[in-house]
């Protein structure tokens, strides 16, 4: 008697139901995972031209640049910070005493924007959901 080899066609759906399990399970927290590795981009920068902003208005006592000042930012920020990367677009709008740096993200993060300002009160506006008082960078809202 010939001894059979191979798998029945139960042990292969057992097999095809556990790997579609896990793939439920991971594939979206991976997605979670990439988003929020991209949003430290935005929170980075935007940190980082605050920083400028101060010393630019400890130096000139106002956050409005002159022409010269300006130089090749056409975001109106008076320091350098990139228009635009790969994930977000910033912008800078400056009066002589305040001043809300903003970014806002592009296709795949198009659901996201985050702002700072002179007072160092920060905001976001998230899929995850939103706060007037600090960054959301997590899903469930957490700040």
């Amino acid at each position: 008697m010939k001894k059979l080899r191979g798998f029945t066609l139960v042990e292969l759906m057992v097999v095809i139901a556990v790997i579609g399990i896990l793939a439920a399970v991971a594939i979206p927290n991976y997605s979670n995972y990439v988003i929020r590795g991209k949003l430290v981009e935005a929170t980075s920068t935007l940190s980082d031209a605050r920083i400028k902003m101060e010393q630019f208005y400890q130096d000139n006592r106002t956050y409005v640049p002159t022409v010269a000042q300006l130089g090749s930012n056409t975001n109106g920020c008076p320091v350098a910070i990139p228009m635009a990367t790969t994930n977000f677009t910033y912008a800078c709008a400056a009066t002589a005493n305040t001043y809300t740096l903003t970014a806002t993200g592009i296709s795949s993060l198009s659901a996201y924007s985050y702002t700072i300002n002179e007072s160092n009160v920060k905001a976001s506006n998230t899929a995850w959901g939103n706060s007037a008082t600090c960054w959301v960078t997590s899903k469930g809202g957490g700040c």
